[in-house]
C-alpha cells in the first residue's frame, strides 16, 4: 500500500454552543489539517508514472479547502441570533456557517467527504485544534 500526506493550515474563530466549558466561548485556533490518501498502484503513464498522485495536486487540493476556512467565524447553524449576524455582516466579518458542530471531530469527517467527493483515494484526515491535540477520521 502507498501513502501520501501533506497538511495545510488555517486560522479561524468559533464557538461550541450547548456546550457547558470555555468553549462556549468564542475563541480561536490554528487549525492543523493533515491528509493521507493512498493506494494499492501506482499510476502508469507519462507524466505521473511511479506515482500514487502527483504531489502538487494533492497539496492544491488540501490547501484550496483550508483557505476556504481561513480567517472566518465558522459557526454551527441557526446558533447565532439573526441579528448578531446583521452586525456581525455589517461589520464586514467573514462568517462561514456550517450544518455541524465546529468540532475538530467534525472537521475531519467534513475534509474526508469533501476531498473523497473531489476524487481523491483520501484514508485518513487529521484535524489539530492545538499542537496536542487532534481528531482523526478514516475510512
Amino acid at each position: 500500500m502507498y501513502q501520501l500526506k501533506t497538511s495545510a493550515a488555517f486560522d479561524s474563530a468559533h464557538f461550541l454552543a450547548g456546550y457547558q466549558g470555555k468553549c462556549a466561548n468564542l475563541h480561536g485556533h490554528h487549525w492543523v489539517t493533515e491528509v493521507c490518501i493512498s493506494g494499492e498502484e501506482l499510476q502508469k503513464d507519462d507524466q505521473q508514472r511511479g506515482m500514487l498522485l502527483d504531489f502538487g495536486d494533492l497539496k492544491k487540493a488540501v490547501r484550496n479547502l483550508a483557505d476556504s476556512f481561513d480567517h472566518a467565524l465558522i459557526y454551527e447553524e441557526h446558533t447565532l441570533k439573526s441579528r448578531t449576524i446583521e452586525a456581525l455582516q455589517e461589520e464586514n466579518f467573514r462568517l462561514i456557517p456550517v450544518p455541524f458542530r465546529p468540532t475538530a471531530e467534525n472537521f475531519a469527517e467534513y475534509f474526508f467527504n469533501v476531498l473523497k467527493e473531489q476524487g481523491l483515494p483520501v484514508s485518513r484526515v487529521t484535524v489539530y485544534e492545538t499542537p496536542d491535540n487532534c481528531a482523526e477520521y478514516s475510512a
